[in-house]
């Protein structure tokens, strides 16, 4: 009987553990189990001595290109004595693997693991140390250019396409579909303000919460997930950062006062190794809605079912409702 074609297959960490041990010649004692299943499945691998991390891409949701910019990309980090996880080579030297899978080419890529454990409240100690190799990195993505392109974050990517492509999903909500576009004018109006011509640009990481690096126990910091790379604003990343207190506040799990000097501790420690002009810290809270609509676009492209919370009308109410709050707490229009 011939395979029916699948919208998305999770391939065997059986099959995968021979493969990965065979091709990266890793210790026969290693095992393979499927971490995360999303828009990219994540498998951990690790025996005695050593631990991997096997990530399986989406064809809708990552081209080969794409992934090679990662790669490129982590490869210049690690060449630059950065801490990131990075891409391991196999016996051929290949850092990209392809798989025939039910529903067709999945490209995947072997990570080296990020040593420690993600750390939620990150003393003063922890934001300096955050800050100041962010900075080191930006030194270097503001320096180069990638052979293989990656997504821009611009006005256009985060906030004219999101609004017209979302605009069936907010039939039945017109409200909020009036906020979103009214929201947006003002972002591009306050813009106009900013001198963005000193502002820096390179290859930001767009997703800079703490779940994306870990803290060994003597300290140091290790990054990954780069997977939302492109180019845009630095300060993106450091907004996406504030995002992190910001979730915090409305979960009750710190005060403004704290939240306010924590981030500011972070960008102090920031500045110790690459600079940021007066605009551009005024800039980092209006870039936050952007994300924010960049993200409701993000799911509304890969997320194409009625199975998930993501594409409910609750849902979609809720991440206009948290904008609204966003703006609330650090904007000023």
């Amino acid at each position: 009987m011939q395979i029916f074609p699948a919208q998305y297959s999770t391939l065997s960490s059986v099959a995968l553990k021979k493969y990965l041990i065979e091709i990266y010649q890793l210790d026969a004692s290693t095992a393979c189990s499927l971490l995360i299943r999303n828009v990219s499945d994540t498998y951990i691998l690790e025996n005695e001595n050593e631990k991997f991390i096997f990530k399986i891409y989406r064809d809708a949701h990552r081209k080969f290109s794409e992934i090679e910019a990662e790669v490129e990309l982590l490869n210049i980090l690690k060449e630059n004595n950065h801490p990131v996880s990075h891409p391991i080579k196999d016996l051929n030297g290949k850092q990209i693997q392809q798989f025939n899978a039910a529903e067709g080419i999945r490209n995947g890529v072997l990570f080296s693991y990020a040593e420690g454990k993600v750390v939620l409240d990150l003393s003063i100690k922890d934001l300096e140390k955050f800050g100041m190799e962010l900075a080191l990195i930006h030194n270097t993505t503001s320096s180069i250019k990638l052979k293989n392109t990656r997504q821009p974050y611009n006005f256009n990517t985060t906030l004219f396409e999101p609004i017209k492509t979302l605009r069936p999903h907010f039939a039945e909500m017109p409200d909020e579909y009036q906020y979103l576009e009214e929201i947006s004018e003002k972002v591009i109006t306050k813009f106009k303000q900013f001198d963005t011509d000193n502002f820096s640009f390179g290859y930001c990481h767009y997703d800079f919460f703490p779940k994306n690096f870990h803290f060994d126990e003597a300290g140091n910091i290790t990054f990954f997930d780069f997977d939302f790379a492109g180019e845009g604003y630095l300060i993106n990343d450091l907004m996406s950062f504030l995002n992190h207190y910001f979730f915090h506040r409305l979960n009750n799990l710190i005060s403004e006062e704290q939240a306010i000097k924590d981030f500011e501790t972070f960008l102090k420690a920031y500045q110790i190794n690459r600079n940021l002009t007066a605009d551009e810290i005024k800039a980092i809270p209006y870039l936050g809605i952007t994300f924010h609509i960049f993200f409701l676009k993000f799911f509304y492209d890969n997320y194409d079912d009625w199975s998930n919370a993501f594409l409910t009308p609750r849902y979609v109410k809720h991440r206009v409702e948290l904008i609204k709050k966003w703006v609330e707490m650090y904007c000023n229009f």
